[in-house]
């Protein structure tokens, strides 16, 4: 499979079947943030958490920071990749997991308007845009509009024929501002569909919109990928 798109979950197992539990989160634990090695060094961050790499739910939450101390502004049940996720500089293609690491968020777009509020630039999706992600063009892992002669149709999306999953979404910057073909095309933070995703992170509609009124460009904001524990675990991050 060459696209990040809505996919099917694998065979469940203890980790991917586990309910997501709607109320509160507890505020009393140490803030994620303060237990990253890096955060971006800016001033807003979202985390994306799995409890494990073969997990396909789990939590985003996002960060604020004032005066020097991280508060969280917010969070909401996610969904990952259908096969789980793993380590972000070794992925490959096709995979269908969830890249984890530490990352920018380049751009927003969306086949309706942007919520109000935002300030993060954002592209509307329309007939001709798609993101490339045949690994033999030039514009691999890029917004194209129209698409280019050397990036063929099946190795692509097309936006605009997925109005539920891309109503909104971020770009995450994985393999982005150098990519490595081969390695993955498409990463984003988009709104849930019927399941797990190819590789992406996924939240509600309501959520996502809460996301995009919230990031500030001014303040650089990062999202971290992780599992609660092991070599993926957002600590070394």
């Amino acid at each position: 499979m060459t696209k990040d798109i809505e996919a099917p979950p694998p065979a469940a197992d203890a980790s991917t079947t586990a309910p997501v539990h709607h109320t509160p989160l507890p505020v009393h634990h140490i803030p994620l943030p303060v237990l990253m090695a890096d955060t971006g060094g800016g001033e807003q961050l979202i985390t994306a958490r799995a409890p494990t790499t073969r997990s396909t739910t789990g939590t985003v939450q996002w960060w604020q920071r004032h005066n020097g101390r991280w508060r969280q502004a917010g969070w909401a049940p996610a969904r990952f990749g259908a096969g789980g996720l793993t380590e972000g500089s070794t992925r490959v293609q096709g995979t269908s997991t969830t890249p984890t690491g530490l990352y920018d968020l380049p751009f927003a777009f969306g086949t309706t308007p942007p919520p109000p509020g935002t300030a993060v630039p954002y592209r509307r999706a329309g007939a001709d845009s798609w993101w490339c992600e045949d690994n033999a063009s030039a514009s691999y892992n890029r917004w194209v509009a129209p698409l280019p002669p050397d990036c063929a149709a099946g190795e692509s999306e097309r936006l605009a024929d997925y109005p539920t999953q891309y109503a909104r979404a971020l770009v995450i910057g994985f393999n982005y501002h150098r990519p490595v073909h081969g390695r993955g095309a498409g990463i984003f933070l988009h709104v849930n569909g019927k399941g797990a995703t190819a590789g992406c992170v996924s939240v509600p509609a309501g959520a996502m919109a809460r996301i995009l009124s919230w990031i500030r460009p001014s303040a650089h904001p990062h999202i971290a990928l992780d599992t609660a524990y092991g070599p993926t675990a957002l600590a070394r991050y």
